[in-house]
């Protein structure tokens, strides 16, 4: 009978969760459940001068704002190093690990020789079969792993296919440091041994820690979990990701804007693919999702794609569900407490979603929408942009005084009458319609963009919409 899948998100909180480490929790997670299995999170928090209770926060937020969550409690990987030393000196008592009483300026002239004979700087072994009875007084050693010396570590990953390293290419590696702490390859196996997992789905730049770990798994008789190494993220152009390209924490996506469930298709598909399909849903994903469907090369992080990406997906959102997204973000973004206060008071909430439909048409990210939204809220006299002045000063302001007691005749105040009426006065004074729309969208606006003008008219209400066109 297959074991149950039990994968793992493993981040250092040393910072944000980063894109990179976005799309690999969510491999990790479609991958569990998909096949019903359970993904655990472990906070790697050896390093405990760069860990901060902020940044593991900020993973877990992170994570959940992405909407990927959990089975358990979040593990402390710090919380576990007993148990790494345990594993050390299990290693130290079966011949498979000893101390080193290297000195640094030792440790120097190793790496000094080997540069000058032209090899890659590794350690020579000198403490691997000599007695204790050797040890210098007053030395604290390493304890170091005793790889293999000869013949090769297989690994079958899953993604990158069979990749062969040489055991004599791989020196032996420290696992416990002189002041009592195990190294990172160390408590990665013990804790993924001993939380069960059966599949590690992480970046490519893991795989040489993957034949190192793979050595401590045998050395152990411990079964050697399926291993998936995913390719890295480069920007547009090729190039190594940095935050011009995107390399942002995930709560930076959402103060831009962008939608959780838009960023879950966009992260899937920088490496993985199904078909020719750029747009599926969550369930598609699930249904869908296998490591064969991951690629071996670097995937290409685009912002253009992601923003068409995202305005797909606003379109598609139920007006309601949008206001709560944009409501939710407000709080991080600017000028979002004053939407947010203008939210709070009667009927503005109403008049939101009302232009929503038009307002959504137009907008790539939530930002956007905020943007394009202010109109609605805005104290009289409106603040006007330049190129709305120009249009209302070029002939603008005498083409509306003309229309306004048209509007101000309307017996109903819906779209469908106040665009027939408007196209009637254009008519009758021998205007195309943009010659009144235009100078219109700017008195009601103040900007030469918006929702459809009478979707705005509409919207307004009579008395906002009349009382602007009067304030000119």
């Amino acid at each position: 009978m297959t074991a149950p899948v039990v994968t793992r998100f493993a981040p250092s909180p040393t910072g944000y969760l980063h894109i990179g480490g976005a799309r690999t929790a969510l491999f990790n997670w479609l991958f569990a459940r998909a096949n019903g299995g359970t993904m655990l999170l472990r906070i790697e928090d050896t390093d405990r001068e760069r860990s901060t209770e902020d940044a593991i926060q900020a993973i877990k937020d992170g994570l959940t704002w992405l909407g990927l969550d959990w089975d358990g409690d979040a593990v402390s990987q710090y919380s576990r190093v007993d148990r790494h030393r345990e594993v050390v000196q299990q290693l130290l008592d079966a011949g498979h690990a000893y101390h080193c009483y290297c000195s640094p300026e030792e440790l120097t002239a190793m790496r000094e020789l080997a540069n000058s004979e032209g090899r890659p700087p590794r350690y020579d072994g000198r403490w691997r079969d000599r007695p204790a009875s050797d040890a210098p007084d007053g030395v604290k050693p390493v304890v170091r792993f005793k790889s293999p010396q000869d013949g090769e570590t297989i690994i079958a990953d899953r993604v990158q296919g069979e990749v062969t390293y040489a055991n004599d290419q791989l020196d032996d590696l420290i696992i416990l440091r002189s002041d009592g702490n195990p190294t990172y390859n160390l408590s990665v196996v013990v804790d993924d041994h001993d939380m069960g997992v059966t599949h590690i789905v992480r970046g490519v730049d893991h795989l040489t820690n993957a034949a190192r770990q793979s050595q401590i798994y045998k050395a152990m008789g411990w079964d050697v979990p399926v291993m998936a190494h995913i390719p890295l993220i480069h920007g547009a152009d090729g190039a190594k990701l940095s935050k011009r390209h995107g390399a942002l924490g995930v709560e930076a996506y959402r103060d831009m804007g962008y939608l959780p469930q838009a960023m879950r298709n966009y992260l899937a598909r920088l490496g993985w693919s199904h078909g020719d399909d750029e747009v599926f849903s969550t369930e598609q994903m699930l249904e869908w999702f296998t490591l064969d469907g991951i690629g071996k090369s670097a995937a290409r992080f685009d912002f253009a794609k992601l923003e068409n990406l995202n305005g797909l997906y606003m379109r598609d959102t139920a007006d309601s569900e949008l206001l709560d997204a944009l409501v939710q973000v407000l709080p991080h973004v600017e000028d979002g407490s004053e939407m947010l206060a203008a939210l709070d008071e009667h009927g503005n909430r109403e008049k939101l979603l009302a232009a929503m439909p038009g307002l959504k048409e137009r907008a790539k990210t939530l930002i956007e929408l905020q943007t394009s939204s202010r109109f609605l809220f805005a104290k009289r006299p409106l603040a006007m942009e330049e190129k709305a002045v120009g249009l209302l000063d070029d002939g603008g302001r005498a083409v509306l005084a003309g229309l306004l007691p048209v509007l101000e005749a309307q017996a109903e105040w819906r779209v469908e009458p106040l665009e027939q009426a408007v196209r009637d006065f254009a008519t009758e004074q021998e205007l195309k319609l943009g010659k009144v729309a235009q100078p219109l969208r700017a008195a009601l606006t103040g900007s030469t963009q918006s929702p459809p003008i009478f979707d705005v008219l509409a919207v307004l209400g009579r008395e906002e919409a009349l009382g602007r066109l009067k304030d000119l």
